[in-house]
């Protein structure tokens, strides 16, 4: 056989092959485009859709009865300009820079504390998840009524201590409302925070551990060079999440402050309730929506980019 009959039965296998492999690949993008089709014609009904609506109704004043009215971007210019907006958001941000350390420190704290296999940690791990597994909304309930003047547990155990008389209301001064949902949150969220960090502290090979401990490192040094570093993506996760949470924060305020006292504990998403279902103008509340969204994804994508390049670095 020649080289050119060669080169030809070559390219005659060639063609009978290529056939195939295309339609496998057909197969192939066709299978994975049935099996993935119901997630993204869920995602397009339950998310992108309802978008476009929301943008839509930003630019109208949009009535809960009466005809919709064009205006253009004038929702978003009140907003700016409104005052009350600026304090549910100064209050958005004070709560959320104050909370989210807490729950990274505790959750990171508790990590370490229960992530070794010794004898009767699984309690410990239980106890504190437990809270996380209780509805916020049941718990918000709960701990109105643990603090409930000369009625609650709380407020009899301050009594006993000498830190409040039988009449202090927790909730009187925007000072004690926050500190109280501070303190129910974490005791809520912590729990989460610390199963994130176990499940990136487990996936550490322990010969790491092992050789900064021979190396004579001490026990901050091996969290500060060895664990940190290798927590990289699990610390996004927690600050995303964490700081995500804070910024959507609703229910906690809802119930147990009532935006109260003066309106001082609103936050963002509560201004936006209140002025689609109470007030009724669904046009202002959308176009909240869309700066909350806006935000929200500003400092996520903020996060994890400056620990991407602290970690390049």
């Amino acid at each position: 056989m020649t080289p050119t009959d060669m080169h030809h039965g070559k390219t005659a296998t060639d063609r009978r092959r290529g056939p195939s492999i295309a339609a496998m690949r057909r197969r192939r993008s066709l299978a994975g485009l049935v099996m993935t089709g119901p997630a993204m014609i869920a995602v397009a009904f339950f998310f992108f859709v309802p978008l476009v609506l929301v943008v839509w109704m930003s630019l109208h004043r949009w009535p809960i009865l009466g005809q919709p009215k064009l205006i253009g971007i004038d929702n978003f210019t009140r907003a700016l300009s409104d005052d009350q907006f600026m304090s549910a958001a100064g209050f958005t941000a004070l709560y959320t820079v104050i909370i989210t350390p807490i729950l990274f420190v505790l959750g990171f704290g508790l990590a370490l504390l229960v992530r070794r296999k010794l004898r009767g940690i699984g309690f410990f791990r239980t106890i504190f998840f437990i809270p996380v597994v209780i509805g916020l909304a049941a718990a918000s309930y709960m701990w109105v009524w643990l603090v409930q003047p000369a009625l609650g547990p709380l407020s009899d155990l301050a009594v006993r201590l000498g830190l409040a008389d039988s009449h202090t209301n927790w909730l009187s001064t925007k000072g004690g409302a926050l500190a109280l949902i501070i303190v129910m949150i974490t005791w809520k969220q912590v729990g989460m925070q610390m199963l994130l960090f176990m499940a990136g502290l487990q996936s550490i090979p322990a010969e790491l551990e092992e050789a900064a401990r021979v190396d004579g490192a001490t026990r901050l040094q091996t969290i500060r060079y060895v664990f940190l570093p290798m927590l990289r993506p699990t610390i996004v996760l927690v600050l995303v999440f964490g700081v995500s949470h804070s910024l959507l924060a609703f229910d906690q305020f809802y119930i147990v402050t009532g935006g109260g006292p003066s309106q001082s504990t609103i936050t963002m998403v509560y201004l936006i309730f209140r002025a689609s279902f109470v007030s009724f103008d669904l046009g202002y509340g959308s176009a909240l929506s869309l700066i909350a969204l806006v935000v929200l994804a500003i400092v996520s994508a903020a996060q994890m980019l400056l620990l991407r390049n602290t970690d390049n670095n």
